[in-house]
């Protein structure tokens, strides 16, 4: 077995997929019994679909991918459920007798050998991507099941029975559970169950992009939504009033949190749950995707012992992330770091989080008073809303705390603007803030289907405005990994302005915005639209992702 993996290993040096040192890190770092592919993967420096590749001409055995392949409802009854899922494998279809398989691990022998002694057949094997395999168990196993035990069950009666929605093998239990599972497989970041007039639609954002899933009869409306607000302890009675609530769940071994909200609609209650996985939070900076000259400025500014940095952005564009990255780098015992939070997303340790709590009066402002009070070095705000807040941060940094914060705004700078049109003093934003950094999030090309191609007329010449040239862009051309997208993950692209003595003048003097400007511009400051051109020149994402987000002037 020793002699396969390192051919494994050599293979895919030698096809220029990994570096020698790649492999050598990943031999070294993996824990014991755990594969080589699998490490490489976790790693990021090959996909699943290129191991897939090394493996099929390693080995010798034909890949299948199961997207859009036209599987025999049969063959579920042929397999059980459990093998399936315990072996990460699926039956694909029969001739004579012989049966495909398809599966993630085509050397489990053991797994082999107890499906021909179950099925009698001759097993043929084939290999498959984890993900693909498992979004075909969903698919074919699972969301049918219960689909049709719950039709059956509510033909019979109407009424939502509180043993039905909360016995573990009830149907509308599995199918609860499997909706989460198959959002949480899909790496979606939100829910949607939309109720409309004559059906339920149940919709995931992937990548900030939203798509349906799946489509329910109307009549699985109030046992869909009973469930979820028993799973988050909302009141199941009140349908007039939007509520709030929280689910903890493991999932395929994994911890996951669910902030869940409902909101009173003409068609009934719509619920979104936003997905946490706190087994995968990012917490390393360099994994942000700062491009070198912004991730050097970037660590300088959260190591100064005082001032104000503030992070900003609309809604979903990874601020948190940042902000979480950040207290990470700068957590020791050395320092205090408090942080107020609404609500408080991942739980840090060695970090003393606060929620905040608007019922009893616990707002950003007054929270922020009594922390100062409990001698911190750094004070991380969640979000600066009001004045009362803007004020009490821009004092904190001023008698000698770090103080990292978000805000809802387009670019670096309109915060300046933004902070004065809330009542802060110009000379106080000019004494306390030290940088700003704008970010948004665009989706990365799919590697498996990535192709290059020459760069159109428009494209050439929105990089020339920028005082950049292009010779090829990649896309993605759409495969069963992205779902047909050509979009796989995202990454996150920024613009950081560091602020120094002649812009802070600038500011004091109340002078025009344009100066600002032309100051950030000799300070060699990166735009958000000049960090994503870059990035697209890299191949990392596409000229159009970069042009939904950022504005080229």
């Amino acid at each position: 077995m020793n002699d396969t993996r390192k051919r494994l290993g050599d293979l895919l040096v030698e096809s220029g997929l990994i570096s020698e040192e790649q492999l050598q890190v990943a031999l070294v770092e993996k824990p014991k019994g755990q594969k080589l592919g699998d490490a490489l993967l976790e790693r990021g420096y090959i996909t699943e679909q290129q191991l897939i590749e090394v493996l099929e001409f390693q080995l010798g055995i034909p890949h299948v991918s199961l997207y859009r392949f036209p599987f025999d409802q049969k063959l579920v009854k042929l397999v059980p459920k459990e093998m399936v899922k315990r072996n990460l494998l699926i039956p694909i279809k029969i001739e004579g007798d012989k049966l495909f398989v398809a599966m993630a691990d085509p050397m489990d022998f053991y797994a082999i050998d107890d499906l021909r002694l179950l099925t009698g057949f001759q097993i043929e094997t084939a290999i498959a991507s984890k993900d693909d395999i498992l979004r075909a168990i969903n698919k074919y196993y699972e969301i049918d099941d219960s689909m049709s035990d719950i039709m059956s069950e509510l033909n019979v009666q109407d009424d939502v029975q509180e043993e039905k929605i909360t016995s573990e093998d009830s149907p509308v239990v599995r199918l609860v559970n499997q909706i989460l599972q198959n959002a949480v497989q899909q790496k979606a970041s939100d829910i949607h169950i939309d109720p409309q007039e004559t059906k339920v639609l149940i919709r995931y954002r992937v990548d900030g992009v939203l798509k349906n899933e799946r489509t329910f009869p109307k009549h699985m409306q109030s046992v869909l939504i009973a469930r979820l607000k028993i799973m988050a302890n909302l009141d199941i009675t009140e349908h007039r009033v939007p509520q709030d609530g929280r689910i903890k769940m493991h999932i395929e071994f994994h911890p996951i949190d669910l902030r869940v909200s409902t909101l009173p609609t003409v068609y009934g209650e719509k619920i979104v749950m936003r997905i946490l996985d706190l087994g995968s939070t990012l917490n390393d900076l360099n994994k942000l995707g700062f491009n070198s000259l912004n991730f050097k400025r970037f660590v300088k500014l959260i190591e100064n012992p005082t001032g104000i940095v503030l992070i900003t952005g609309p809604t979903g564009s990874g601020k948190s992330s940042t902000l979480y990255a950040a207290l990470n780098h700068l957590n020791s015992e050395e320092v205090n770091i408090i942080t107020i939070e609404d609500p408080v997303e991942y739980q840090l340790e060695g970090i003393n989080q606060i929620q905040v709590n608007a019922n009893v009066g616990m707002t950003f402002a007054k929270g922020l008073r009594s922390i100062l009070r409990q001698d911190p070095n750094i004070i991380m705000v969640g979000e600066i809303r009001d004045r009362e807040t803007a004020d009490t941060s821009v004092r904190a940094s001023l008698t000698g705390h770090l103080v990292l914060s978000t805000l809802h705004t387009n670019d670096s700078l309109g915060t300046i603007t933004r902070l004065i049109d809330m009542g802060v003093e110009p000379f106080l934003v000019a004494s306390s803030l030290t940088g700003v950094v704008a970010q948004r999030l665009v989706r990365k090309v799919c590697r498996d289907c990535a192709t290059e191609q020459a760069p159109t007329k428009r494209e050439i010449e929105i990089f020339a405005k920028r005082g950049l040239s292009i010779d090829k862009v990649v896309r993605g051309k759409g495969c069963g990994t992205c779902n047909m997208t050509g979009y796989k993950g995202r990454i996150a692209i920024h613009e950081l302005l560091e602020l120094n003595d002649e812009m802070k003048r600038v500011i004091m003097n109340n002078e025009s915005f344009s100066k600002l400007r032309e100051l950030a511009i000799k300070n060699k400051t990166i735009f958000l639209i000049d960090d994503g051109l870059l990035k697209v020149k890299q191949g990392l994402t596409t000229t159009e992702e970069i042009l939904r987000v950022a504005v080229a002037e």
